[in-house]
C-alpha cells in the first residue's frame, strides 16, 4: 500500500494551502490557525547535540509545512525549553511547556536522565509526547497512553547488536560492558537476547566507562577466541579496548551501540586508525549528511542555517518531525490530544525515507522504531553498511 507523507505531498503542490475548517471545541495549544508544539531538550551545555541540534532539524520540517499552508490550515508554532540534560531542570522545563506555554504536545527528549526526570509531569498531564532521542526503555515500556518514541530504545539496540553479529557470521560471540545504571539497562536485555537465541557468550568482561587500559580484558577475550565482541561501553573505554586489542594482534568484529556512533571522533580517541578496521556501531538513521539521498535536506538546511554544518543530529530531527507531521495530518481537522494519541497508536509501516526501517506503533507497543542502521568507516568516511530490524 502506497503511503505519502504530508511533507512530500505539500512539496509537490503548486503552493496550494490545505483549507482550514473551524474546530468545534478548541484543544489546549490549538486554534483555527495554529498548533503549538513544545520542544524539550538541552539548548545549552555539551548535551545540546541531543537537544538544540535535533530541534533545528525538526524546525526545517515544520517551517516547510507552514510554507505549504500548514496542517488543515493550521501553522505550526514551536516553543523551546532548556532541560540542560539535568533531571531537576527538565521537570521545571516540562512544567513550563505544559502550564505556562500551554502547548498541544511535546516533541523532544534528548538526554535520557533528564527525560526520566520529566516523565512523571508529562505523564500526569496526559499530553502527547513524541521522544526524538532519549533511549531509556522506562520511558515507553510499559507504555503510557500519550508517550511514544521515534528513537531506538536501549533494549532494541542491545538485541540489534546480537542480530548483527549473527548476520556477520560470528560463531563465538563475547561481551564487554560497564555495569553502571547506563550499562545495566543495555546489558540485561542483551543477556536475555542471548538466552532467547539459545547462545551462551564465550566470554563476558566488565570494564569501567572511564577506563584508560583494557589490556586484561582484551587478553581474556582473545584467549576465549571470540570472533565478535559486543561493546556496551562509553567511548573512552571503547577507545582503550580497540587500541589495546590492536596492540596484542587481536582483531574481532567490534560491535557498538549508538554511544559509539561518532566513528571519526572515536578514531581520534583510539589514536590508531588501523584499530578501527573491523568496528561497527548503530545509527538511528540510515543516511549521513553527505550522502546523495540527503541532497534535498542539505539544500534546505543551508537555507535555514547558512552558517552551520549539517550533522547526523539534524537528520534525526528531520526524521522524527516527519512522523509528528504525518500523525497531525491523520488526526484530522478537529484536532485533539486524544485524536493525536489514537492516530499515533495505529501508525503502521510509515516510511520517513530517513530511518532505516518503517515506523510502527500499536496500543501495546510505543517503541515505534525498531530498525538499526550499522555504520563503519569506509575510506576514512562514516558510511551505512547494513540495517537490522528487531522483531517483537
Amino acid at each position: 500500500m502506497r503511503r505519502t507523507s504530508l511533507l512530500a505531498t505539500a512539496l509537490m503542490l503548486a503552493g496550494g494551502a490545505i483549507i482550514a475548517a473551524p474546530a468545534h471545541a478548541q484543544e489546549v495549544g490549538v486554534t483555527d490557525t495554529t498548533v503549538r508544539i513544545g520542544q524539550l531538550g538541552a539548548l545549552t551545555g555539551p548535551g545540546y547535540l541531543y537537544g538544540k541540534i535535533i530541534m533545528d532539524g525538526a524546525e526545517i520540517i515544520y517551517q516547510e509545512v507552514n510554507k505549504a499552508g500548514g496542517i488543515h490550515g493550521r501553522k505550526i508554532e514551536t516553543v523551546r525549553q532548556d532541560d540542560r540534560c539535568d533531571p531537576a531542570t527538565a521537570i521545571a522545563a516540562a512544567k513550563k511547556l505544559i502550564f505556562d506555554d500551554k502547548v498541544f504536545m511535546i516533541h523532544g527528549g534528548g538526554c535520557t536522565n533528564a527525560s526520566v526526570g520529566a516523565f512523571p509531569e508529562i505523564k500526569a498531564a496526559n499530553i502527547p509526547w513524541v521522544i526524538f532521542a532519549s533511549v531509556g526503555d522506562s520511558l515507553t515500556s510499559p507504555p503510557s497512553p500519550h508517550i511514544f518514541t521515534t528513537a531506538l530504545s536501549a533494549s532494541i539496540e542491545s538485541v540489534s547488536q546480537l542480530e548483527f553479529a549473527l548476520q556477520k557470521g560470528a560463531k563465538r560471540i563475547a561481551v564487554i560492558s560497564q555495569r553502571d545504571a547506563w550499562g545495566r539497562s543495555r546489558y540485561q536485555p542483551l543477556m536475555e537476547a542471548f538466552k532467547q537465541k539459545g547462545i551462551t557468550p564465550v566470554a563476558d568482561e566488565e570494564i569501567i566507562g572511564e577506563a584508560n587500559d583494557a589490556t586484561p580484558q582484551a587478553l581474556r577475550l582473545q584467549a576465549a577466541k571470540a570472533d565478535a565482541v559486543l561493546m556496551v561501553i562509553y567511548p573512552k573505554a571503547a577507545a582503550a579496548f580497540l587500541r589495546d586489542a590492536h596492540k596484542i594482534g587481536y582483531k574481532p568484529i567490534a560491535i557498538g551501540q549508538t554511544a559509539l556512533g561518532d566513528l571519526p571522533v572515536l578514531t581520534k580517541q583510539v589514536g590508531v586508525p588501523e584499530a578501527m578496521s573491523n568496528m561497527f556501531a548503530i545509527s538511528h538513521v540510515r543516511y549521513m549528511p553527505e550522502d546523495a539521498e540527503m541532497a534535498q535536506w542539505r539544500k534546505l538546511f543551508s537555507e535555514y542555517f547558512p552558517r552551520e554544518t549539517m550533522s547526523l543530529y539534524h537528520i534525526l530531527g528531520i526524521a522524527s518531525a516527519k512522523v509528528v507531521v504525518e500523525v497531525l495530518q491523520r488526526a484530522g481537522k478537529d484536532l485533539t490530544r486524544e485524536s493525536f494519541r489514537a492516530q499515533m497508536a495505529k501508525l503502521t509501516n510509515f516510511d520517513t525515507g530517513i530511518y532505516p526501517g518503517p515506523i510502527t506503533c500499536t496500543e501495546q507497543d510505543h517503541q515505534c522504531h525498531k530498525s538499526a542502521a550499522w555504520v563503519a568507516l569506509v575510506d576514512g568516511k562514516i558510511k551505512t553498511v547494513a540495517a537490522t530490524t528487531v522483531g517483537r
